[in-house]
């Protein structure tokens, strides 16, 4: 018996994940669907399509799946349906300030469903401007204090070759755009959190990439300028909530005002 127990619980949990996946590359083939309706197919050309192409990259997300959201973005192959950007807002439990990115074919669906989802969390939709004052929208880029060094040999992996952080940090200071460096821990090698203006991520990115650093991500964050503090046990039930919001599937992100 337990180990029939411990087969439904394994094809549970892969049931799971194998969901969640799903919802990912849905959610990534819509961004890059909608990056090249507004801005072209040509990743070199538009800067957050290369955005969401590499985000689906290190998904896993497949090349042919990036081809077809790029086709379907560009005209080949439409099937009539017009995604749009919109950003709600509210109050989660214990007052927290959420900001919610949605990706969206039905505005009035999409309305409906989050208002469902914010009560049923035990929080409020709010009107526009009520928790969004306290965020601000920042290009965010990790990288790694290092350099991918290529192999002698042929075939074999290329390798990480670790540098000094502070080195590293001062020769980004050089790169028009940083407003900001941050020390962090990537997985127990050194790295570093760099924040820019919004609208010239991509730049600063392709900057940084030139000088051969490894960046591991890169996004448009809305960070909140005031944070509040909550307990350990707080923050799980915040988390999940978060977590149930971020089902939806017109949902992109969502960001909040805990530390």
């Amino acid at each position: 018996m337990s180990g029939h127990s411990k087969w439904s619980t394994i094809k549970h949990k892969k049931a799971a994940n194998d969901a969640k996946k799903g919802k990912i590359f849905s959610k990534l083939s819509n961004q890059i669907t909608h990056s090249a309706r507004q801005g072209g197919g040509d990743p070199t050309m538009n800067p957050n399509l290369r955005l969401y192409i590499d985000k689906a990259k290190s998904a896993g997300f497949p090349v042919d799946r990036v081809e077809k959201a790029i086709a379907k973005g560009t005209g080949e192959g439409i099937n009539g349906v017009v995604y749009e950007e919109a950003t709600y807002e509210g109050f989660g439990p214990l007052g927290v300030q959420l900001v919610v990115d949605t990706l969206t074919d039905n505005k009035n669906r999409t309305v409906s469903d989050l208002r469902k989802l914010f009560e049923e969390v035990g929080g409020s939709m709010g009107d526009s401007g009520s928790v969004s004052w306290n965020f601000d929208t920042r290009g965010y880029i990790v990288v790694k204090t290092g350099h991918m060094v290529k192999s002698d040999k042929y075939g074999e992996d290329d390798k990480y070759e670790k540098a000094d952080r502070e080195s590293v940090m001062i020769e980004l200071m050089d790169i028009d755009g940083i407003e900001d460096i941050r020390e962090i821990d990537i997985d127990g090698v050194e790295g570093l959190e760099i924040y820019t203006p919004y609208n010239i991520l991509s730049k600063v990115r392709d900057s940084i990439s030139q000088l051969g650093y490894v960046i591991e991500d890169a996004e448009i964050v809305k960070e909140p300028k005031m944070k509040k503090k909550l307990s350990e046990k707080d923050i799980e039930r915040i988390e999940s909530a978060i977590e149930k919001l971020e089902e939806n599937d017109d949902v992109q992100n969502v960001w909040s005002d805990i530390e």
